[in-house]
């Protein structure tokens, strides 16, 4: 039954988490969503973002009740490891390490996209804005790793620096954190 209740909060948990991230990043490079993104981005995250900004202003150009509500709302989400036995300070772990790993993922989902895109409808709609989400993590990338017979291998090489920045981060954190 437990693990129902793990399922629930964590899904709810993501979506809502990964909004938050995605609203960060949007206005961390400035990018303009469409209409439809907008919209649910800003519906599903004002209620926790509006009061946050009271508390935590907009440094530097970056929205950073954005990224702190992502990270609080990993941690609400995280607490249900004190159910079974986990103590304060290894909730606190699971936190940071389950909100590294979101940025990774979210940022792997974004390349994969991207990617679909481009071999399937580069002029979907969404493209351009996907395209611009994931061009200041390629634009210093592709300096390094041109074109190769017209096929940009950026993508594919960031998406593999990711994976491993994520086996890097599994390796740095206890055990019972990743499970």
């Amino acid at each position: 039954m437990l693990s129902i209740v793990y399922l629930i909060v964590d899904t709810v948990a993501t979506i809502l988490g990964g909004a938050l991230l995605l609203r960060f990043w949007m206005q961390a490079i400035r990018v303009r969503p469409p209409a439809s993104v907008a919209q649910f981005t800003f519906t599903l995250t004002d209620w926790l973002v509006k009061p946050m900004r009271r508390m935590v202003p907009g440094v530097g150009g970056y929205d950073w009740a954005s990224l702190i509500g992502a990270l609080v709302v990993v941690g609400l989400a995280t607490t249900l490891y004190f159910l079974i036995g986990f103590t304060g300070e290894m909730v606190a772990v699971k936190v940071l390490y389950r909100f590294i790993t979101w940025m990774i993922y979210g940022l792997m989902a974004l390349l994969i996209l991207e990617g679909v895109f481009s071999w399937v409808n580069p002029h979907a709609p969404l493209a351009p804005f996907v395209r611009a989400l994931n061009e200041p993590l390629l634009r210093h990338l592709r300096r390094v790793v041109p074109p190769l017979g017209g096929v940009d291998f950026s993508m594919l090489v960031l998406l593999i620096l990711l994976q491993i920045i994520l086996m890097l981060v599994r390796e740095i954190f206890p055990p019972y954190v990743l499970a």
